[in-house]
């Protein structure tokens, strides 16, 4: 996709994920990816998810700019929420940081950025 761009920046922000209540995630050593046409993405060391909450998903998906990701639901407030994590097993060659990083849908969960990011007037 001509004009389509990438950007990945080393972050210091504090991202906290919440799903159904439980914390399930925190990291201060997150990176920021910005992608022509979508929101910013944090992507976390899996290591600061909470141990026992992720169990691997079937679901798959391919993204021409950063290659084929892996999903993970999560298991939290007695339940099983779906396809909540992506990861990056293999990105493709300029995305290469993000691999083995998860990320999860902020549309889906409760993600808390501090500090936040400022809004454009």
């Amino acid at each position: 996709m001509k004009g389509h761009t990438i950007e990945l920046v080393p972050s210091d922000r504090r991202v906290r994920v919440e799903v159904a209540g439980e914390r399930i995630a925190e990291s201060g050593r997150v990176l920021e990816l910005h992608e022509t046409g979508h929101r910013v993405r944090w992507y976390l060391p899996i290591e600061d998810v909470r141990e026992g909450v992720l169990e691997p998903s079937e679901k798959t998906s391919h993204c021409p700019f950063k290659g084929d990701a892996n999903y993970f639901s999560v298991r939290a407030g007695g339940e099983l929420h779906r396809d909540l994590v992506w990861t990056y097993r293999e990105p493709i060659p300029g995305v290469g940081d993000i691999a083995g990083l998860v990320c999860f849908y902020e549309e889906r969960v409760d993600l808390t950025v501090d500090p936040p990011i400022a809004s454009a007037a």
